[in-house]
């Protein structure tokens, strides 16, 4: 298989800048997914990977080649859309074989990727079926079953699942596991606007905002040290509580002034010259737990409960122009509604942010693009 490498690759629709400054290095065997709000570029980026939308500037290499100008069919590459585009009047076995008969290959080597296909994806049963026959969930691995069948450096995943109800969702979610282990030297890009897909099945998640890539990690990484106020909301839901405050302390055991009163003592080393600095103190609403008679770093009074039987959910009656702040909380507390509670945090999972940027990175040269939370 292949590992592809961009070098500050941009796209731009005459003075519209779409993307700009991609730098990405993608190893061979790794499932790479694109995760950003619409319209931040995840599908024009997957495209000119593919060879369907121009590269506008900086190179992109397969295997260490530069194939800017190379055609899709020579590239490598194979894409299942979220469309399926199955050829209806052929069946099963007929679309699994046809880009091989295009590409002048034996019978013999056709049959042989086809069955080898069916079998990894179960389609046995299906082969002689035409595609309103089936169900989508089934289309889908037809779809992914004719790209397999071709062999291709690199598999282009652009949102496969969107089309499937939730149910569907899941199952078909899970075959793409099992198929990647199945193939584990197979190069993988996937996109979606899923976060369960993009935590489940990335080794590594790339999220772009702005034009730009945001920060690219492993699903524990974003989710545990997000690089900035973007990622922090993107990445969870629901989303990272971003709670006013001012840093009073400086060292290892900063202590975090919130503007309605609580405190916060964080991991995030500061440095005399913070003192007084405004802050967002960031807390995920699953790392809230009631407080005792300790500190507190939010006070409030609830306003909606939804009991999940799990968990519940508290939402908090907003306090001026502060963000709305969620809690979620063990075990099922209706009772808490119209009440004001104080809760707070293990100091390790609270995060600081200066002017969107997470305090752990602040020294770190990079060219991501560090965009607003929304």
């Amino acid at each position: 298989m292949a590992n592809l490498k961009l070098t500050d690759v941009a796209k731009s629709y005459g003075e519209v800048d779409v993307l700009k400054h991609i730098d990405l290095d993608i190893e061979t065997g790794e499932l790479i997914v694109f995760v950003g709000p619409s319209g931040c570029g995840k599908s024009t980026l997957l495209r000119m990977i593919a060879g369907l939308e121009k590269i506008t500037g900086g190179t992109l290499e397969i295997d260490g080649m530069v194939v800017n100008d190379v055609p899709p069919s020579e590239r490598g590459i194979a894409m299942v859309f979220q469309s399926y585009a199955l050829y209806p009047h052929m069946t099963v076995r007929e679309n699994m074989q046809f880009a091989l008969k295009i590409a002048k290959k034996s019978q013999e080597e056709i049959e042989q990727r086809v069955e080898k296909a069916a079998k990894t994806l179960q389609l046995h049963n299906l082969l002689d079926r035409l595609p309103k026959e089936l169900s989508g969930g089934q289309r889908q691995r037809v779809a992914i079953g004719r790209s397999i069948v071709r062999d291709p450096k690199v598999y282009l995943f652009d949102e496969p699942l969107s089309n499937l109800d939730a149910a569907l969702r899941v199952a078909t979610r899970i075959e793409i596991a099992q198929l990647k282990e199945q193939m584990p030297e197979s190069t993988m890009i996937y996109v979606t606007h899923d976060q369960v897909e993009a935590m489940t099945l990335a080794s590594r998640i790339v999220v772009l905002a702005g034009g730009g890539i945001a920060q690219v990690g492993s699903p524990l990484e974003l989710y545990e040290r997000p690089e900035n106020e973007f990622v922090a909301q993107f990445i969870g839901s629901p989303s990272m509580n971003l709670i006013p405050g001012k840093v009073v302390g400086t060292g290892s055991q900063t202590t975090i002034e919130v503007q309605d009163g609580g405190r916060a003592v964080s991991n995030v080393p500061t440095k005399d010259s913070d003192m007084g600095m405004s802050v967002n103190i960031g807390v995920r609403p699953e790392d809230f737990v009631a407080a005792g008679e300790g500190d507190f770093i939010y006070e409030g009074k609830v306003g909606i409960t939804e009991a999940l039987g799990e968990v519940t959910l508290l939402y908090f009656e907003p306090k001026g122009t502060a963000d709305p702040v969620i809690g979620k909380l063990q075990g099922i507390h209706k009772e808490l509604r119209g009440n004001t509670v104080k809760l707070t945090a293990d100091p390790s999972k609270v995060h600081v942010f200066h002017d969107t940027q997470s305090l752990l990175y602040r020294d770190r040269p990079t060219k991501r693009i560090a965009t607003k939370a929304h």
